[in-house]
């Protein structure tokens, strides 16, 4: 019998903790480090997909992610080793996608050659802004002139490169941010990841803003605007929102983060990492411990997990929709039936559709680009009551 995950595939995401310097606005779970033992960090990956493989075996691999931190200051061997092992304990797709996310301040070509040598077949390049003051004010630490010949050199190494900008930013205005998207989509091969910027708390930025010394931020309105004219820009382009903040070619949408999207089932590995895993028909969520340091000494005796969740119904349907909402193509009314064991409101449906924020095509409901904008409150909608 047909399980629900099979509708997204399955992944695999290994989180690697460490950067060689915080920036002010990441809440990931990532750590500055002068010395890492990447020998002992490969052992502690391994045993984990050892122990892993004995829980969901005899699937078909659809992707595999390092993300991180800065999975770029992994040595190539590590990288190796894990695909590997990886290999060994489960069946590849023909076309599987295994993306290893780089900084530019961390790249060398020698190093990309390793990766690609190992099976990474795209990278995702984390350069944010296109021009020096605001890749300071971000806290970066490459520059302008480094993110370039780091892209060119991915690029000559790899056939699937995107990269990463955030908008939204300090003192930026709306022609600044049209004239660096046009440069970005110059640049681009088929893949943008375009992010407003947030303030989240616990970050340095959130710190600043709540102390009134985080200036220039644009008003709700004016962001609002980058949105509009990222879609349109991006549109005129051949470069499609597939989903609310990834724009893509035709054919080369971000697979890992489809599975995602779509419900389907990963194994989350390294500090922090979450997973969605169905076992003997029940959908289970795990995460594991986020200290570094205790993460690797648990991965000894295969404790890396907090106590695992087992997901409702009620709590899967909601998954369901706040995941597969976020993408141009919609969703399933009757897997979410499946899924659940009820239908969603008809009424609210068709309100949401008349007011504009929804189409519905036979069994499939999706966003139109004004309700991408205020997905949160659809979502209320949908799961009131």
């Amino acid at each position: 019998m047909t399980e629900d995950w099979q509708n997204g595939g399955f992944g695999i995401y290994v989180h690697w903790p460490f950067c060689q310097a915080k920036c002010p606005y990441c809440d990931f779970n990532s750590h500055v480090s002068r010395e890492i033992d990447q020998s002992q960090w490969l052992r502690a990956y391994l045993r984990e997909i050892d122990r892993y493989a004995e829980q969901v075996p005899g699937r078909a691999l659809t992707s595999v992610f390092f993300g991180g931190g800065t999975p770029s200051l992994m040595n190539p061997d590590v990288v190796h080793g894990i695909l590997d092992r990886i290999r060994s304990h489960w069946a590849i797709s023909n076309d599987i996608e295994i993306t290893l996310e780089a900084n530019p301040g961390s790249v060398e070509a020698g190093r990309f050659a390793g990766y690609a040598q190992a099976g990474v077949n795209r990278i995702s390049m984390g350069i944010q802004a296109l021009n020096n003051r605001d890749l300071q004010r971000l806290g970066r630490i490459h520059s302008v002139e480094e993110a370039r010949a780091a892209f060119d050199i991915a690029r000559a190494q790899f056939d699937r490169v995107s990269f990463d900008l955030i908008y939204a930013r300090q003192d930026q205005t709306l022609a600044d941010w049209q004239a660096e998207l046009r440069e970005a989509l110059s640049m681009a091969i088929d893949h943008l990841s375009l992010y407003q910027l947030t303030i989240e708390q616990g970050t340095a930025f959130g710190d600043r803003y709540n102390r009134g010394k985080l200036r220039g931020l644009p008003e709700e309105d004016l962001a609002a605007q980058m949105y509009e004219v990222t879609q349109d820009i991006c549109g005129e382009a051949g470069m499609l929102a597939y989903e609310v903040s990834n724009h893509a070619r035709p054919g080369a949408e971000s697979r890992h983060n489809s599975v995602y999207w779509r419900y389907g089932d990963y194994i989350g590995i390294g500090p922090g990492a979450h997973g969605r895993l169905t076992i003997n028909g029940q959908r289970y969520g795990t995460e594991a411990f986020s200290n570094p340091t205790k993460w690797l000494t648990l991965a000894d005796t295969g404790t890396t997990e907090r106590e695992r969740e087992r997901i409702s119904l009620e709590d899967q349907g909601s998954e369901f929709l706040l995941m597969g909402l976020r993408l141009s193509e919609g969703i399933s009314l009757r897997r979410y039936e499946t899924l659940t064991g009820h239908v969603l409101s008809p009424e609210r449906l068709c309100y949401l559709q008349d007011i504009g924020m929804i189409a519905i095509n036979g069994d499939t409901v999706s966003t139109t680009p004004d309700g991408r904008m205020v997905l949160n409150s659809i979502l209320r909608e949908l799961l009131a009551g």
